[in-house]
């Protein structure tokens, strides 16, 4: 197994954790060794939970596997029932407990227990987080969907009702996003069934089938769910998340037809993003280059209101998600991009490095990621840590998510005003071309270099950030091969060149100075003069 200092999904169980910390009476007892308890630490200190999951272990130690540790389940079973009396058990094993073989699930069946029991089968070592947590909703659906309704169903309520199906514990501002869209289906004069799993009791699934349509709001969590659904009560369910103004729009219009409502009142509650997007400020984000890395509901929304609505360039779109890789290889190709589609943060990070870009959107590893390199980036979609659980209202989904989105996205940037500042006051101590821009907190980074046809900007393929007058050995990357280069000579500026240097705009300028002495290097040429700066230019211009 290959060992890592992150990633982006934890084993399968994980998963299903994450769905019974999300219902309420469901209680989940998971076979698994001392030093498994780890994942409460995601909900009590990252999400901060005021109580910890709902969850049993057995803790079974090293001296135990000599012995019958079926029966420390079994024991785990009945204090579960004795302290908790929930009103339904998930009973399955962590990917340490796998291996020993015990079969939690017929353990449980054989005890004669008085509460539903509904066991797992996650295979830890082929299955990831998302996985987990989707089987284990699929699974809970089924049972007491199933236990209410077998067959068809006699429609008797008079409005148009909906379930809402994907919202857990530890997704991406999921409470918020559950309160936009009923905010939508209200408007349409349209009733909420069941949330699941979100606040969900055990009992609650039953009612399911009672409704006319599904909302699939997260597929990675909530697809499996909706399709079985579709299969067994004919309920249809929507292929739009509304995040972003298109999809918002399109979403409303897409649940207004399958429910034959009207979408005008949920269409005009409306959003400031389009007024902002129509701003003098705007157009500076036109062209700015961005990277996308997050789950694939996430972003293939980035995706869309990343063209569509800021008019950004798109120059790296990948997931984590392995479920979701084809509808992003899908999205990538329509922009000319082959998708990124790995859990390597490595990879990531070299992606992310060779496309150059001015902002990145991405998980928690990408902040860090982008950090290193000196550009901005906001956070789209988990894993996440304690600072993206934000105590104010935030929301991804609707008109007010959209206008959080801009809000997020734009924070990163430099915006217009403060670059004319900066050229304004090049040569005070506080913004002259060595200090660190505020927005990227304290000290010196190398920045990225940023490929820009304006004029007197040296363009080509190769990277890098600014120097000193006279430049030392530096480590550079080739980025045809993705080899370190050693660059061994020293090249030194002359004064008027350093000065006509510092008239190419400061967020290309880094780039400017490596081509140049790039080509005075290659030249043997131990001074950059006028002549040579000039010279150069017109080189890579070609």
């Amino acid at each position: 197994m290959k060992l890592t200092l992150w990633t982006y999904e934890g084993p399968p169980h994980v998963g299903a954790m994450r769905i019974a910390a999300s219902m309420e009476g469901l209680h989940y007892v998971l076979h698994a060794p001392q030093g498994d308890t780890y994942a409460d630490l995601l909900f009590t200190m990252i999400q901060r939970d005021k109580k910890r999951p709902p969850v049993t272990y057995t803790t079974f130690q090293a001296r135990d596997l000599g012995s019958d540790t079926a029966d420390l389940f079994k024991s785990a079973v009945k204090d579960s029932l004795t302290h908790h009396t929930p009103e339904a058990l998930i009973v399955g094993a962590s990917c340490t407990a796998e291996l020993i073989q015990d079969d939690p699930g017929g353990l449980a069946a054989g005890m004669d227990l008085d509460v539903p029991v509904v066991p797992l089968e996650l295979p830890a070592y082929q299955k990831k987080e998302n996985w987990g947590a989707a089987e284990t909703l699929y699974q809970l659906v089924r049972r007491f969907a199933r236990a209410r309704h077998d067959g068809p169903v006699t429609r008797d309520w008079a409005r148009p009702r909906v379930n809402i199906l994907g919202p857990t514990s530890l997704g991406f501002r999921c409470r918020d996003d559950v309160t936009e869209v009923r905010r939508l289906l209200d408007a349409m004069g349209i009733d909420v069934n069941v949330l699941a799993p979100l606040g969900c009791r055990p009992g609650a699934l039953g009612a399911l089938a009672e409704a006319d349509a599904n909302i699939m709001l997260y597929p990675e969590i909530s697809e499996s769910s909706a399709r079985w659904l579709e299969r067994q009560y004919k309920q249809p369910y929507t292929r739009t998340q509304p995040i972003g103004i298109g999809a918002t729009n399109d979403f409303i219009t897409e649940i207004a037809a399958m429910l034959d409502v009207d979408p005008e009142p949920a269409l005009a509650l409306g959003s400031r993003l389009p007024w902002y997007a129509r701003s003098v400020d705007s157009t500076y984000l036109t062209g700015k280059r961005v990277f996308i890395y997050a789950d694939g509901t996430h972003a293939l929304a980035a995706a869309r209101i990343a063209r569509e609505e800021f008019g950004f360039d798109i120059v790296g779109l990948g997931t984590y998600s392995r479920e979701m890789a084809r509808p992003v290889r899908e999205a990538a190709a329509e922009i000319g991009l082959e998708a990124l589609i790995t859990d390597d943060y490595l990879e990531v990070e070299d992606a992310i490095t060779q496309a150059a870009p001015e902002m990145v959107l991405g998980t928690q590893m990408e902040r860090h990621i982008a950090k290193r390199i000196g550009v901005g980036c906001a956070v789209i979609s988990a894993p996440i840590h304690v600072q993206d659980f934000p105590a104010r209202y935030a929301p991804q989904m609707g008109f007010e998510g959209a206008n959080v989105i801009w809000d997020t996205w734009v924070h990163p940037l430099t915006m217009g005003l403060e670059e004319h500042l900066l050229a304004m006051f090049r040569e005070d101590f506080e913004f002259h071309d060595e200090a660190q821009p505020s927005h990227l907190g304290h000290g010196r980074r190398e920045p990225i270099d940023t490929p820009s046809d304006l004029v007197g900007a040296l363009d080509d393929e190769g990277g890098g950030g600014g120097g000193a007058t006279a430049t030392k050995a530096e480590t550079s990357t080739d980025a045809a091969t993705g080899e370190r280069a050693t660059d061994a000579a020293a090249v030194v500026w002359a004064e008027a060149a350093e000065k006509e240097l510092k008239k190419i705009p400061f967020f290309v300028r880094g780039k400017a100075r490596r081509n140049t002495e790039a080509f005075a290097r290659d030249r043997a040429i131990a001074e950059i003069t006028l002549d040579i700066l000039y010279e150069a230019k017109a080189h890579y211009a070609r």
